[in-house]
């Protein structure tokens, strides 16, 4: 078991029903899908947003791509617009983009995320999620049975993610995949991909560090010592413990 600092995200990220659920994507997971599988040519003349921009880590690597990026976020954390993605009329004015890359909310609320996102592009919509996203019956019913993916795109290692912060050298439990709709033309199977283990390495540029926020690790705590030695006699009472052969009890045993 980890430490509870050492412990990230493992495969269910629960939170409170009022959290914003921020967990910056680190920008060489953005870089990615792009680089390795859709390609870098002809981006430069479209659009894109992101809804879920948050300090702007995926917004940022966008714009290596993409001829203008439109970031917003229902808090304002200092990169991008502050409007709700779901408000119409703070929409209203603003044409639809070409590409909507995104890293939704967890939970029940990653659904109407990715489904306004496709009702709102043009050519595609690219969203970073948990790898168990790809199952359920209501994900099934809702969108996939009538929004067939072209591409899953699962990274081979793991990419870190952190509550409220970016940490670059940070690790996780979680396992992560691009699930990438194309709107421009008609999908009849879906294409199963595999990032390559080479995407931190080559993708992790040393500008990111110098224009977005980033945090280092948080030190390790020291783990207790527990003495073998029973508790010396005027001390506080305690329970020991003595390894006993297989199928014994294992209960504690009061120190004399």
């Amino acid at each position: 078991m980890l430490p509870r600092h050492d412990r990230v995200i493992a495969h269910r990220r629960v939170e409170p029903a009022d959290s914003l659920d921020y967990f910056p994507t680190p920008p060489w997971a953005t870089r990615a899908p792009i680089v390795f599988f859709l390609g870098e040519r002809g981006f430069d003349r479209l659009t894109v947003e992101d809804p879920c921009c948050g300090e702007g880590h995926m917004a940022y690597p966008l714009a290596d791509f993409f001829g203008e990026v439109r970031a917003s976020d229902i808090h304002p954390y200092g990169y991008g617009a502050v409007r709700d993605y779901f408000d119409r009329v703070a929409w209203a004015d603003i044409e639809p983009p070409h590409w909507t890359f995104l890293n939704p909310p967890f939970g029940d609320k990653s659904l109407p995320f990715l489904l306004h996102a496709l009702q709102r592009s043009r050519l595609g919509v690219a969203a970073f999620v948990r790898t168990t996203q790809t199952e359920g019956i209501g994900r099934y019913e809702q969108l996939f049975s009538r929004c067939r993916p072209a591409l899953v795109l699962q990274f081979v290692e793991r990419v870190p993610l952190h509550r409220g912060r970016w940490i670059p050298d940070g690790d996780t439990l979680t396992a992560y995949s691009w699930i990438v709709w194309r709107l421009d033309r008609a999908v009849r199977r879906t294409d199963f991909e595999w990032i390559p283990p080479i995407a931190r390495s080559t993708l992790h540029y040393q500008r990111d560090l110098d224009a977005l926020p980033w945090s280092t690790r948080p030190p390790k705590k020291a783990k207790p010592r527990f003495s073998r030695r029973r508790q010396r006699a005027g001390g506080s009472r305690r329970a020991t413990f003595r390894l006993r052969a297989p199928g014994a009890a294992c209960l504690p045993e009061a120190a004399e």
